[in-house]
């Protein structure tokens, strides 16, 4: 079974990323996997306060995937995997993905104008060797389009 990873954030692109991966999922009869990734906090000298920071920070990120699960849900896909990380992004997505031989794809997002982000960028440039494909989809299609091309 092919599995399409997301990363699920607050941006058009994680939406646009989504899209194409849960309908690529239902072509294939794959499944998807969705991350929220909970940046490092910056180091508080009060552990109290350091751990209400990341508290909330989780919970955030829980919020935004299990909205985004919903999403996927409710346009008659197949519930997904849901991963709440913690660490870096690009680090902890490339660890995900040594972990998981499953996945089949990673499926990232442009910004509809300006550069690419951190992880196209980076998951795209010529240093990573990975173990599956990365699909970019230009964040400027409409739904109509990323069902096309899905």
């Amino acid at each position: 079974m092919r599995v399409y990873l997301v990363i699920v954030d607050e941006s058009e692109e994680a939406l646009v990323a989504l899209r194409y991966a849960a309908r690529r999922a239902a072509q294939t009869d794959g499944s998807v996997h969705l991350i929220a990734l909970v940046p490092p906090q910056p180091f508080n000298a009060f552990a109290g306060v350091q751990a209400t920071i990341e508290e909330e920070a989780r919970s955030r990120a829980e919020t935004l995937v299990t909205a985004a699960a919903g999403n996927l849900l409710s346009q008659g896909g197949k519930m997904p995997a849901i991963s709440v990380l913690m660490g870096e992004d690009v680090k902890v997505v490339r660890e995900y993905i040594d972990g998981h031989p499953e996945v089949s794809a990673l499926v990232l997002a442009t910004a509809k104008e300006g550069g690419p982000g951190p992880l196209v960028s980076h998951f795209t440039g010529l240093g990573p060797k990975m173990p599956c494909p990365v699909f970019v989809i230009p964040g400027h299609l409409d739904e109509a389009e990323i069902d096309r091309l899905s």
